[in-house]
């Protein structure tokens, strides 16, 4: 949403829930993140079962997000940064309901091992979590404050991230190699790692689209150009 205001009050309060909207969603997807994080950790299965029933809520959030753009566009018109504002959230709150999605996969493969002694990986995986929550705060506080040198500090953090997962595949794949019997559980836990590899990737998508909205400026996928 562009800095200043709009002759028409009701359009500003209109951006503005739009805007309030989407934090509370990220709040909540990230939320379900840590339960599920936690639920594994503690093998705890209620804990994780909450976290896929949650998920009812991040889905309305998001049509209802989607509803309020289309609104807007319909009815406002909006042109320069307040389009890209209309089109960012369009964006971000279809990562943030993947991010929920990504929450239910966790969720399902922490009931999965809950009756299984840990690998020794696991306990690589909360540093990954936090991690990438951190990604997600800090990329809709940039969205927020409207600040591009923070949404570009979310983006190079995305190699840590990389980083750690290829470390735990090589603890899992070599665990596995040394005891076949834990192959099972060594499938599950790498799948684990992949859904909070895949958390910071939207994070990274959100982050990206917030320096389209301050700057106008395309980040996607530069590798390719």
């Amino acid at each position: 949403m562009s800095e200043h205001t709009h002759i028409y009050k009701p359009f500003d309060a209109e951006l503005r829930a739009l805007k309030d909207q989407l934090l509370a969603m990220g709040g909540l997807v990230e939320a379900h993140i840590a339960d599920a994080m936690k639920a594994l950790v503690e093998r705890d299965p209620s804990r994780a079962q909450k976290v896929m029933e949650g998920d009812r809520a991040v889905n309305a959030m998001e049509l209802a997000i989607d509803e309020q753009c289309i609104r807007i566009l319909a009815l406002r018109q909006p042109a320069a940064s307040d389009l890209r504002f209309i089109a960012a959230s369009l964006k971000i709150v279809t990562d943030l309901e993947r991010i929920g999605d990504l929450a239910v996969n966790m969720a399902q493969r922490a009931i999965a091992l809950a009756g299984e002694p840990p690998l020794r990986a696991v306990v690589d995986l909360p540093r990954m979590a936090t991690a990438a929550q951190k990604m997600l705060r800090e990329a809709l506080d940039a969205f927020v404050t409207h600040d591009a040198e923070k949404a570009e500090s979310v983006i190079t953090q995305d190699d840590l991230i990389d980083g750690w997962l290829v470390q735990v595949f090589d603890e899992i794949r070599a665990e596995m190699q040394r005891d076949p019997s834990v192959i099972n559980r060594g499938i599950a836990t790498i799948f684990f790692a992949k859904h909070i590899e895949r958390v910071a990737d939207h994070a990274t998508n959100v982050a990206e689209m917030v320096v389209y909205l301050v700057r106008g400026q395309d980040v996607r996928h530069r590798w390719a150009r």
